[in-house]
């Protein structure tokens, strides 16, 4: 099995980047963003490509090189100690092949991201690198959220202080239970979106799932495609964040997923709504599914977790 790679916990002091692996970000959401970032003693760079635009997509934030070059030039960069998304929306999977996940993981650093940003999260994390799915730089909204802007300063700062990721909001238990193992997954779409690619990387623990804006059979063909693709093999235990957006998304994963049998908690803060609780994927974790509790492993910055 790949050694867990934790990277080291940030600082007052310390300089990040902001990068736009994906959607084309409002540069006056951004500023209200790094303002909070600001606000955490951090010294803030936003990279060339994230305000750029695309000249023939505009749902795009820059050309699909650009975008990879920034992500790459900011994460080689000894200066940044962690690397932030701007926001989701589409075009991570556009730029993948021009990507070495390798040469990334080998500097260990804080990645923050989610939605689209699973797509970049997925092979980080096959590769061992613990990354934060969380609230992004242009996420104004989650971020002027108190409980899930300390979630993500309390995971980056002082990583100890959080002993139940699903506080304080909590779940609620589906199929009760406890199961171990490394925390993965992400947006439903984009792990459907991933098989069969050279980045597919089938989950072995505790899988999260979230998703946004998608018809209830939809939905129900994605869950359907990875249960018959296997996807869930290995997967010991379930949490079920936010499905904003969706119509009967309760029914429809109950009936998809349930019978799997494993231990199983819905309605995580985890997510497109206000409150979005930042989790560290990759990192070994233990789900009491019967008392809806979500408890970490060790998170203090070791390098390598045995």
């Amino acid at each position: 099995m790949t050694d867990v790679v934790v990277p080291q916990r940030l600082r007052s002091g310390d300089r990040v980047a902001v990068v736009a692996p994906s959607g084309r970000v409002d540069g006056a959401r951004l500023q209200i963003g790094l303002e909070h970032l600001r606000s955490w003693g951090l010294e803030v760079d936003v990279m060339p490509s994230v305000l750029a635009g695309h000249e023939r997509f505009q749902y795009l934030a820059a050309d699909d090189k650009a975008r990879a070059q920034d992500l790459r030039n900011a994460w080689l960069d000894p200066q940044y100690a962690a690397v932030f998304c701007a926001r989701g929306g589409y075009g991570v999977q556009r730029m993948l092949e021009h990507v070495d996940f390798d040469e990334l993981v080998a500097i260990p650093k804080w990645f923050l991201g989610f939605s689209d940003i699973t797509a970049l999260h997925e092979p980080l994390n096959a590769r061992g690198l613990v990354t934060l799915h969380g609230p992004m730089a242009a996420a104004v909204e989650q971020l002027e959220n108190s409980d899930g802007r300390e979630r993500l300063r309390a995971l980056l700062f002082e990583p100890s202080s959080v002993t139940d990721l699903l506080a304080p909001a909590g779940a609620r238990t589906v199929v009760g239970g406890v199961a171990e193992g490394r925390l993965c997954g992400g947006n439903l779409a984009l792990l459907a979106s991933s098989l069969g690619t050279p980045t597919y990387a089938p989950p072995a623990g505790v899988v999260v799932l979230e998703e946004v804006d998608e018809a209830g059979y939809r939905v129900d063909r994605m869950l359907t495609q990875l249960l018959r693709a296997g996807w869930f093999d290995e997967v010991t235990g379930l949490v079920i964040g936010d499905f904003s957006g969706v119509q009967d998304p309760v029914d429809v994963v109950r009936e998809r997923l349930e019978p799997l049998g494993v231990p199983m908690v819905e309605g995580a803060a985890i997510g497109h709504e206000s409150l979005n609780l930042a989790l560290p994927l990759g990192l070994p974790v233990r789900l009491d599914a019967t008392a809806a509790t979500l408890s970490p492993g060790a998170l203090a910055g070791s390098p390598v977790i045995s």
